[in-house]
């Protein structure tokens, strides 16, 4: 049975010499991973398609004995190519699919997650305070994962926890109007830190790297 779904291109490696293994997040399959025969002959219908954060319609047949579904078709509907040369936007794509890899189980259906990594791609290209939008990130991503902070509770400054509610309920368009000073921004910063290796078990990869824009 062929079945189809939207994806997100979270990560791609070599299967065999002429094959891709493609790790997909998807609304409706949540996290899957898909053989793609011969995707890296040059004459492959798979050919150029298959790269990571390209967004694609796609079908596949479900394997009967491993979690590695059979690639079928793909229609390619986004690039992300706006900021495919900018090091620091690649970094924060890249610090989010760590997230939501560790964050996450796989074949859970994730509508919402789908939703907000296809949001924060789609606005990486035109930001450029680029800490809040990471901080944002983690913050929708807790409230989705049933981990969002009890704001009544933690102990950070008046200011720095109303920025931190806003980041966490306006949309990432938002938070380049979000006027944070650096000290709100390393305090939010660092109580995040220690609230995601205490409920993930660990920081999940990337994170200085994905911090390192301007405030």
């Amino acid at each position: 049975m062929i079945e189809s779904s939207t994806g997100i291109i979270l990560r791609t490696r070599p299967l065999t010499e002429t094959s891709l293994i493609v790790h997909w997040l998807t609304p409706n399959f949540g996290r899957m991973a898909t053989a793609a025969k011969g995707a890296r002959r040059p004459k492959s219908p798979f050919a150029g398609k298959l790269d990571l954060f390209y967004e694609l319609d796609f079908s596949f047949t479900r394997s009967r004995k491993s979690d590695l579904h059979i690639l079928r078709e793909v229609s390619l509907r986004e690039t992300h190519a706006g900021f495919r040369a900018d090091i620091l936007k690649l970094q924060q794509a890249a610090y989010a699919v760590s997230f939501i890899e560790q964050a996450t189980e796989s074949d859970t259906p994730l509508p919402n997650i789908f939703k907000l990594l296809r949001t924060f791609l789609g606005q990486l290209w035109e930001q450029k305070l680029l800490k809040p939008m990471v901080i944002s990130l983690e913050l929708k991503l807790l409230h989705e994962l049933g981990l969002e902070p009890d704001w009544t509770q933690v102990k950070l400054a008046v200011g720095t926890k109303k920025i931190a509610m806003l980041l966490s309920r306006k949309d990432f368009a938002a938070a380049k109007h979000l006027k944070m000073t650096e000290a709100q921004t390393e305090e939010l910063r660092q109580f995040l830190h220690g609230f995601l290796i205490f409920h993930l078990g660990r920081l999940p990869r990337g994170r200085a790297a994905a911090l390192a824009g301007e405030a």
